[in-house]
């Protein structure tokens, strides 16, 4: 053991026997029973009849504040504002055309259908291509935009669809995923 656990085990033990102070009460005991009946007569005679009856338990009453009733409303659920894009197809699969079609051809290819007024027509957005295919928004005054899908280039161009609504079963089943994108807006 080292110097200081020798000195600390005496300390301990001083510490603990200080903390003393007067030894406790005795403890009460219960209430005294009367002495039954015809057991040892009292200096003046025999001794009283005496009957012990225990207290009876008190069980405490509690008394609750009364509230009152809780109403609960529901709020609509709201959907998030949608944001918009600006003018043009929707998300752009395919790219501008960088040579033919060009506008002026759609524009020409377009006034071959019954479909376009024979108006002043001009390009509005596009054209725009993917796989041989070309997608365009035209438009005239006092009149709504039109959409145009064609196929092929230069003297080759072939005139698919033209009008407000162009997702038809042939560009459903034919037209590459920009192209049909755009038309159909999936």
């Amino acid at each position: 053991m080292s110097p200081r656990t020798r000195l600390l085990v005496p300390a301990v033990g001083l510490l603990l026997l200080s903390a003393c102070g007067a030894p406790p009460e005795a403890l009460p005991t219960s209430p005294p029973l009367p002495r039954p009946t015809g057991s040892q007569p009292s200096a003046g005679g025999p001794a009283p009849s005496m009957i012990y009856t225990p207290p009876t338990a008190v069980t405490p009453t509690y008394t609750y504040p009364t509230l009152p009733p809780v109403t609960i409303t529901t709020r609509p659920t709201t959907t998030p504002p949608t944001t918009t894009t600006p003018a043009g197809p929707a998300p752009s699969y395919a790219p501008r055309c960088t040579g033919e079609p060009t506008g002026p051809q759609i524009i020409t290819l377009a006034k071959t259908s019954p479909a376009v007024p024979d108006k002043d027509v001009s390009v509005l957005d596009g054209p725009y291509c993917a796989a041989g295919w070309s997608f365009t928004t035209i438009g005239m005054t006092g009149a709504e935009p039109l959409s145009v899908i064609a196929t092929g280039t230069g003297a080759s161009l072939t005139l698919v669809t033209v009008g407000t609504d162009v997702c038809n079963p042939t560009v459903k089943a034919q037209a590459p995923a920009g192209i049909r994108a755009m038309a159909c807006g999936s």
